[in-house]
């Protein structure tokens, strides 16, 4: 039983920290990565479809994405989402393809978004943290209601503390590298 509630738990945090991966893969850093354009939508015949439906969407170099429509009518609707995305980025259209050059961050931005990767990390550890509470209320309820031993408990409760410390190691690993990512010039 006390295994279970572990496993359980080990799973929650390992969508937290799966989470956190995600909305930093969100983050501009100054190279060109097709992840930034992966939440952007297109009119298309009249419904909202995502560009990786309408689009090859790759990687041209390390500061310019390629966007290659399967319709050549396309170019103009996939640049006004792009524009209208509001991610400071400006596509280029030549009625074939649609380039979206990634422009260098100045210093004052690259802070903001430090700052922001911040916040994200702090978000999930607190996530973290939740869900150790919750899997400690939960040995002690359990404890009670299928009568496991106190010990039995008391190890769950050690194990769940080890299991958030490595969680919470990994997500300021991930905070680090990506802090280091977006302050390189």
């Amino acid at each position: 039983m006390v295994k279970d509630i572990m496993k359980d738990a080990e799973n929650k945090m390992h969508k937290s920290v799966e989470v956190l991966r995600s909305e930093l893969a969100k983050i501009r850093t100054g190279k060109a990565t097709t992840v930034l354009l992966d939440g952007i939508k297109v009119e298309y015949y009249g419904s909202q479809m995502p560009l990786t439906q309408v689009a090859n969407v790759s990687v041209k170099d390390v500061h310019t994405i390629a966007v290659q429509p399967w319709d050549k009518n396309m170019c103009a609707p996939i640049e006004k989402a792009i524009l209208a995305a509001n991610l400071g980025l400006n596509p280029v259209g030549d009625g074939t393809m649609v380039r979206v050059p990634i422009p260098p961050l100045n210093e004052e931005r690259r802070r903001e978004l430090a700052k922001l990767v911040r916040k994200f990390a702090e978000d999930e550890k607190i996530a973290v943290r939740n869900i150790r509470r919750d899997t400690i209320e939960h040995l002690k309820r359990s404890e009670k209601a299928e009568h496991f031993s106190e010990d039995e408990r008391k190890r769950g409760e050690a194990e769940a503390q080890k299991l958030t410390d490595k969680f919470i190691k990994d997500i300021d690993a991930i905070v680090a590298q990506k802090e280091k990512e977006i302050m390189e010039v």
